[in-house]
């Protein structure tokens, strides 16, 4: 009886691939943060010294680089999905990124910006909820402001914005 395959399958160094090629080819589909290279070179069965030589070939050649991944990361988010500061620091932190580099790809966000980024998710939530009844409509507004990592005076003041739209009723009397 045939086992049945789960998960991804790692290629064993047996495979013949040095350790830099290995790398190389996991780094193509997209970036990686140091770590997830180690990790992947680790599941490989590549020694300490193979990985550990690996990575600052990688980092020599500009190819590995947690701050151009922080950063690059941070802007596609924002651009994609909106999220707050604190959201974003818990992403990057997943990928074991190290804090002062979070930090500083972070100083970008401004607290201006954070607010701008807040108001655009309410905007379109408040849009959605269209048919819902006006406290109702807030309420779910700000979970979902609440869910992005948003802070309770972001959200207090976001709310407080859209409650003084004029509604569609308001808008054909």
């Amino acid at each position: 009886m045939k086992k049945k395959q789960t998960g991804k399958r790692i290629p064993p160094k047996a495979k013949g691939r040095s350790a830099y090629d290995e790398a190389l080819h996991f780094l193509t589909p997209k970036a990686r943060t140091v770590r997830e290279v180690e990790d992947h070179l680790d599941e490989c069965d590549h020694s300490e010294m193979e990985i550990f030589e690996t990575v600052e070939r990688l980092k020599n050649a500009g190819l590995l680089d947690d701050a151009k991944y922080a950063a690059d990361f941070i802007e596609s988010r924002l651009n994609t999905k909106p999220v707050s500061r604190m959201k974003l620091r818990e992403q990057l932190a997943a990928h074991f990124i190290d804090p002062a580099i979070i930090d500083s790809a972070l100083e970008c966000v401004s607290d201006e910006g954070e607010l701008e980024n807040a108001r655009a998710v309410a905007e379109k939530y408040y849009r959605q909820f269209e048919g819902l009844e006006p406290a109702e409509r807030l309420r779910r507004v700000g979970l979902r402001l609440a869910s992005r990592g948003y802070g309770y005076d972001d959200i207090k003041k976001v709310l407080s914005e859209l409650s003084e739209l004029p509604t569609l009723s308001e808008d054909m009397e």
